[in-house]
């Protein structure tokens, strides 16, 4: 295990590297990337980062979150070059944060349980923020699956929630059954709004299960590819590529395949 002067020390030693590949005698391609090229890059290596914990696969997980701290100190070094803000700034503001927010280990605030902290948290950071609103700061960008379990359990903090997860779950059946008559009645506007509803309740649902809406999403659709791979490999072999078997042709395939692997059919 490293101690905590090793780990300051090797962070010197990336923040050095960066500096070496932006300067006149370094890389061309690492001279050239700017705030803009580098969210790309940053956001890909947040993704594989996210992947390799799903795995539960610790030497890329530690890899992965390599890259990601070195995306840090790479944008880091680049707003230090402007001007603006150095790495060093960069953590002494979360240093700063993270005692500031946990006054019941740093100063003489008592809080005994995790939804205490949690809810000191929320009203500390809206206060700081100055937020008019609680849902502010939630990013425009995160993906929709992730605001919808944010914006619930922001909700949740203040007992503006179902009292259980059976509640969240009846609430998606009564969201699915304003989505059937918007079917019946053909409005396409309305028939957007009722998925949208039924998306937010089964996040809702599933934060109150304990499984972040996310990463189900992330493992069903892996989940999905693997099965459709055995179908298409199973195809090949009877000489029927995808793209010549009809839809009879790939639900016999599907099932001989249910029935050898104990695969089931996504409904």
């Amino acid at each position: 295990m490293i101690d905590s002067k090793q780990a300051g020390e090797k962070f010197q030693e990336l923040v050095g590297i960066l500096a070496r590949l932006r300067g006149p005698d370094g890389c061309p391609w690492d001279r050239e990337q700017t705030v803009k090229t580098l969210k790309d890059y940053f956001l890909e290596e947040v993704h594989e980062a996210i992947d390799a914990l799903d795995r539960n696969d610790p030497a890329a997980a530690a890899e992965e979150l390599g890259d990601v701290l070195m995306e840090v100190v790479f944008l880091s070094r680049v707003f230090e070059e402007r001007g603006e803000f150095s790495v060093s700034d960069a953590l002494e503001s979360i240093n700063d944060k993270m005692i500031r927010r946990h006054p019941h280990v740093y100063g003489g605030e008592r809080l005994g349980t995790p939804d205490e902290v949690t809810n000191a948290w929320n009203l500390r950071k809206k206060k700081e923020k100055s937020r008019a609103s609680h849902f502010d700061g939630i990013p425009a960008t995160a993906p929709s699956l992730q605001a919808a379990f944010e914006i619930g359990k922001r909700a949740a903090a203040f007992g503006f929630d179902w009292p259980d997860a059976a509640g969240a779950l009846d609430k998606v059946r009564e969201e699915l059954g304003e989505l059937d008559r918007t079917i019946a009645e053909g409005d396409a506007a309305r028939q957007a709004e009722e998925m949208g509803d039924c998306l937010f309740a089964l996040a809702c649902a599933a934060r109150l299960l304990g499984i972040h809406p996310e990463t189900a999403l992330r493992r069903a659709n892996a989940k999905f590819i693997g099965r459709f791979a055995a179908l298409e490999d199973r195809l090949r072999e009877k000489g029927k590529p995808l793209g010549t078997a009809n839809l009879e042709e790939m639900e016999s395939a599907w099932q001989s395949l249910k029935k050898e692997r104990g695969v089931k059919r996504p409904e």
